[in-house]
């Protein structure tokens, strides 16, 4: 009967063990996950931002303005390569 018990006693610590560490995991997991999903959050309003950069950036009248500014000149008609795209290969 002493050995049942001490096994029985000896499994009982085992599953104990097995809970507190699988809880410790599963909080562990989940304070990961909620940094992942900030630092996500915060990598989608980086993105967000840059893209409302890059559209002010390259608006067509700021291009020019820039390009009076500077005194640049479109290039010479001999100096112009037209390059015709295949419509099968876009």
């Amino acid at each position: 009967m002493t050995r049942i018990n001490l096994v029985l006693l000896l499994v009982l610590v085992a599953c104990a063990l097995s809970l507190v560490t699988s809880r410790h995991q599963a909080r562990k997991l989940t304070t990961e996950l909620a940094r992942a999903e900030a630092q996500a959050r915060t990598y989608e309003i980086e993105f967000g931002q840059l893209t409302l950069e890059q559209s002010t950036w390259a608006m067509p009248a700021r291009v020019e303005k820039i390009a009076r500014e500077s005194k640049l000149q479109p290039p010479p008609a001999g100096r112009v390569v037209v390059v015709e795209v295949d419509e099968g290969r876009k």
